[in-house]
């Protein structure tokens, strides 16, 4: 017998009162007697048509010189064994959200909010696969342990941006233009902020497939570089610091690994997201990280020059230092900030210089998704 068939054989407690009853010779009068009660409310009792109270238990415990806690738990199973089965869905509603932050994705437009059945279905389509059982993370919970596992909330926004990304139509990727783009036209557009809403249409032309996703609550995400095939290279940043030197870092750390076909033939839950690009110390990420770290640090400033710069001027660099010096290699002085604040480890050091905001100049032009506006595809 199951126990969900026992719990609806339990019996009103008044069944273990009138069999008490009976075995020490009592009359329900007599109860009422010891009790200090009506016989009538006795009387309801056991004919279970009350329940027992918390005081009533204690009553009843004095009086059988048992402990009121055995009332309490009769009580108790009984309205357990009356209560109706809780929705199914509930079940399930609680393994989404303990795997995913589902309710997030139905907020941010990624899912819809529907029956069970037809949000699993749409589980299954966003992560590209046959059957929930079969998502990562959907068995448990999980924590990241160190930069070389993805999260389920960092897995989450990735698949959100290969499903943006899937839906480009581009051509095939270029090295050639993209190794052009970076030296030649990408810097171009490094002095003004305005500038960077070219910077999709460049990637787009090289054949990159490029999207900004705001990043989930907890994601903690920079940026993320992965192929849908051997010719589809894809960049998904956050912007989440939403700054000049911030955006030009992560963005050439990106490009760095697509130029090393870093990445192909992974599977999607094998992808690295990139989380705190410029705070993480080299001891702590891979070979491939730490060159992309170095290209993209020699893209901001060129290295020979912001050497010679650092060596005459440091550790006392004043903003008209810097702003000349931004002028003269063709950079923002905000890039040029984030750059001496690393070697000076000095991250308060002229913050105001950096902290240029440049989204909303990127989002009129590129596919974004977030901040109140999904992006436009298909669920």
């Amino acid at each position: 017998m199951s126990i969900a068939d026992c719990l609806t054989d339990v019996p009103h407690p008044g069944e273990f009162i009138a069999e008490e009853l009976e075995a020490r010779g009592w009359l329900q009068r007599d109860l009422a007697y010891i009790l200090g009660m009506s016989e009538q409310a006795v009387n309801t009792i056991v004919a279970g048509k009350r329940g027992i109270s918390p005081e009533m238990a204690k009553a009843l415990g004095e009086a059988f010189d048992v402990s009121p806690i055995f009332f309490a738990n009769l009580q108790n199973a009984y309205e357990m064994s009356r209560a109706r089965d809780p929705d199914p869905s509930i079940a399930k509603r609680a393994l989404f959200q303990g795997s995913y932050p589902v309710r997030e994705m139905i907020k941010r437009g990624w899912l819809e909010d529907t029956d069970i059945s037809l949000l699993e279905a749409q589980l299954s389509r966003f992560f590209r696969k046959n059957s929930v059982c079969d998502i990562p993370y959907m068995a448990h919970a999980a924590k990241k342990k160190d930069y070389n596992e993805t999260s389920p909330s960092q897995l989450a926004w990735l698949f959100r941006v290969r499903q943006i990304c899937s839906e480009m139509v581009l051509p095939s990727y270029s090295q050639t233009k993209l190794k052009e783009a970076v030296a030649e036209i990408l810097p171009r557009y490094m002095l003004d902020p305005e500038e960077i809403r070219h910077v999709p249409r460049v990637l787009n032309e090289c054949g990159i497939r490029f999207s900004i996703v705001e990043t989930l609550p907890k994601a903690h995400i920079d940026g993320v570089c992965f192929w849908l095939d051997d010719k589809s290279p894809v960049i998904g940043m956050s912007t989440r610091f939403d700054r000049i030197d911030n955006f030009w870092f992560v963005l050439r750390h990106e490009i760095e690994h697509i130029l090393n076909r870093d990445g192909i033939g992974v599977s999607d839950e094998d992808v690295d997201v990139d989380v705190d690009i410029q705070g993480r110390s080299e001891s702590a990420i891979s070979e491939e990280e730490i060159r992309a770290n170095m290209a993209a640090e020699n893209f901001c400033v060129p290295k020979e020059q912001m050497d010679s710069f650092y060596v005459r001027k440091a550790p006392f660099i004043s903003e008209r230092d810097i702003i000349g010096f931004a002028r003269r290699v063709g950079r923002h002085p905000g890039i040029v900030v984030g750059q001496i604040q690393r070697r000076l480890d000095r991250p308060e050091y002229l913050t105001r210089l950096k902290s240029v905001k440049i989204r909303q100049y990127l989002l009129p032009s590129v596919v974004a998704d977030g901040w109140g506006e999904p992006a436009p595809v298909s669920l």
